[in-house]
């Protein structure tokens, strides 16, 4: 790699178990405790949001059943998530990036990529602005953070994952290459556990040895991401950090303890769904034309049917005419419905009129 090309100065911060450290904060109690957040292990369909890393090292993960967690771990505390909590301690660490740049690219509440190649403060060192910011976390939050900086934003990801939790992980461009010939090819993103498998079959273990194969060789094998592997392995990702993500859609849904059978018992639950949604979509200023609801199955297959409306609209009623067409027409005849989702989505770029809504079924 080519020392005198310009790089960009890439942050990537990953705060630590971050809803379940907001918790151990506000509840002194749940201090040095095995703690999850999620649903609780006593009704059906509860999962793992985070867990403590006291959590952790009985092998409680996110996404995983929180029966599951409970079997591992006894002794664990369950509490609901409390997200106004999440949301206004997210809202203060974003205060915190724009002390030093306006180029914030969020990917949930607790992580972020910053791009600091000129920074506010003219401070010059992404590792120093890293660590300036972990330290006002801390001081002002009372939370650690992990940080990871490098040139892309592929590595800085990678980076801010290496010495959880409080990390400061630095890989300059000198090493950018090297790191990658390192990394076992499960790190790559986009690589899945089939596509592992099916690499390490082929004996391809690490980015070396990704390295050996030409990109043709790469895209033949993977299809189109073998492309961005064979660029990745060679430290070059120019993706940009984005300070405007565009909205696609917003959603809300719930798992329910006992299933579903008829329309009438999902009429209630799916007019609650869609208050939600709407207050949702007010607060945030978002209007849009394509109303979605989920179905999701006892054996947990899904289906989504879809209304378009001829203008924009975020109002409860409008929202709720175009479900309870949906929910008429939709085939779940005899089903057994565990979960129900009510989503918006075609949203608006700019004002348009205020026409009468009519909704067409496709």
């Amino acid at each position: 790699m080519d020392a005198a090309k310009f790089h960009r100065k890439i942050i990537h911060i990953d705060m630590d178990a971050f809803y379940a450290s907001v918790e151990q904060r506000d509840f002194p109690d749940y201090k040095g405790k095995p703690l999850v957040v999620g649903g609780l292990p006593e009704g059906r369909g509860g999962v793992v949001a985070t867990a403590s890393y006291e959590a952790r090292k009985f092998g409680i993960r996110s996404a995983m059943p929180s029966k599951t967690a409970q079997r591992l771990c006894p002794q664990a505390i369950f509490v609901f998530p409390r997200f106004d909590a999440y949301k206004a301690v997210s809202s203060h660490i974003r205060e915190i990036f724009h002390r030093y740049t306006d180029i914030i690219e969020p990917l949930s509440l607790d992580e972020a990529y910053l791009d600091v190649t000129s920074d506010k403060q003219n401070i010059g060192s992404a590792l120093d602005i890293a660590k300036l910011i972990k330290q006002a976390i801390k001081s002002e939050l009372e939370l650690t953070a992990s940080a990871g900086i490098s040139i892309n934003k592929f590595v800085a990801k990678i980076a801010s994952d290496m010495n959880k939790p409080d990390g400061l992980t630095f890989i300059g461009p000198s090493r950018v290459e090297q790191f990658m010939e390192g990394l076992a090819v499960e790190k790559f993103y986009g690589v899945g556990k089939v596509t592992a498998t099916r690499m390490k079959a082929m004996g391809l273990h690490t980015g070396a040895d990704l390295k050996k194969l030409s990109e043709t060789e790469m895209i033949q094998y993977f299809g189109k991401p073998g492309k961005f592997y064979y660029q990745i392995v060679r430290g070059i990702d120019n993706r940009e950090v984005q300070p405007q993500r565009e909205t696609k859609s917003v959603s809300v849904e719930d798992t329910y303890q006992e299933d579903l059978t008829t329309r009438e018992t999902m009429a209630p639950e799916l007019s609650i769904l869609t208050e939600r949604l709407a207050k949702r979509l007010q607060r945030s200023g978002l209007k849009g034309k394509t109303v979605t609801v989920k179905f999701k199955f006892h054996d947990f297959t899904l289906i989504t049917r879809s209304l378009s409306a001829n203008s924009f609209i975020n109002e409860t009623e409008d929202i709720q005419q175009a479900v309870i067409t949906i929910l008429n027409n939709a085939p779940i005849e005899g089903k057994r419905i565990r979960l129900l989702g009510v989503g918006l989505s075609n949203f608006e770029k700019n004002k348009g009129s205020e026409d009468e809504i009519q909704l067409k079924l496709f």
